[in-house]
């Protein structure tokens, strides 16, 4: 079982789609990847060879910030900017969307699932 940056890779795929497991890395990084490291992207992850392996983890490594890295850096921002008191920080500390989509309606995965007021009301008028 091929092992990189952490992460276990799914046997049964092809390289390029088994890369895209490793976080930071779509489908172009891991073409281009598979490519510098020398190695067939159409190939399958169990058909892997330790050597072709360690080439793809070299390269990977060599290249950019993956995984816990990539994840530290984007919170460290996410939090600089909530720190400095901008109106991006704030759509993030509020849980709303931050790049200035409508919220009237819609935004339902950022905001969660809708909070039931009228039912809230019912309840307290029984409890009379």
């Amino acid at each position: 079982m091929a092992r990189i940056a952490g992460i276990d890779l799914p046997p049964n795929k092809r390289l390029w789609v088994g890369l895209t497991a490793i976080y930071g890395i779509g489908q172009v990084r891991a073409r281009s990847v598979a490519d510098r490291a020398g190695v067939d992207w159409a190939k399958k992850i169990k058909d892997l060879t330790e050597d072709e392996v360690t080439r793809l983890r070299q390269v990977i490594e060599s290249e950019g910030r993956v995984e816990g890295d990539l994840r530290k850096e984007i919170q460290m921002n996410i939090r600089r900017l909530i720190e400095i008191g901008s109106y991006r920080g704030l759509r993030h500390r509020r849980s709303l969307p931050v790049r200035g989509q409508r919220t009237h309606t819609n935004a339902r995965t950022r905001k969660g699932p809708r909070r039931g007021a009228v039912a809230v009301k019912k309840k307290a008028v029984l409890k009379k």
